[in-house]
């Protein structure tokens, strides 16, 4: 069953740019793995430094497979360093 994958991230307004590049660099690599289906990267208008990621895969294995890869955790561990607090990641399933 597809599982949607909503991460909310708030950034360092002096790191926007390098979160946008970081990013684009992980989605790139998302879609070079089994299981990635779609995503999409969304900007708070009332709060700029807000970014919600919604991504959508074949399965929670999947998701579970790319999120224990060691270069999703390397970019991972990047983005953490330009973010104001630990990110926010909820996993939704199709009812």
């Amino acid at each position: 069953m597809a599982v949607r994958v909503i991460i909310e991230r708030v950034v360092d307004p002096d790191n926007e740019l390098v979160l946008q590049h970081k990013l684009v660099e992980l989605r790139a690599k998302a879609v070079q793995t089994g299981g990635y289906i779609s995503g999409e990267t969304l900007r708070s208008v009332h709060n700029p430094q807000k970014f919600l990621v919604i991504s959508t895969w074949a399965s929670l294995k999947d998701w579970k497979a790319w999120e224990a890869n060691p270069e999703r955790e390397r970019l991972q561990k990047e983005i953490d360093a330009l973010l104001k607090a630990p990110a926010k990641v909820e996993i939704y399933a199709y009812a």
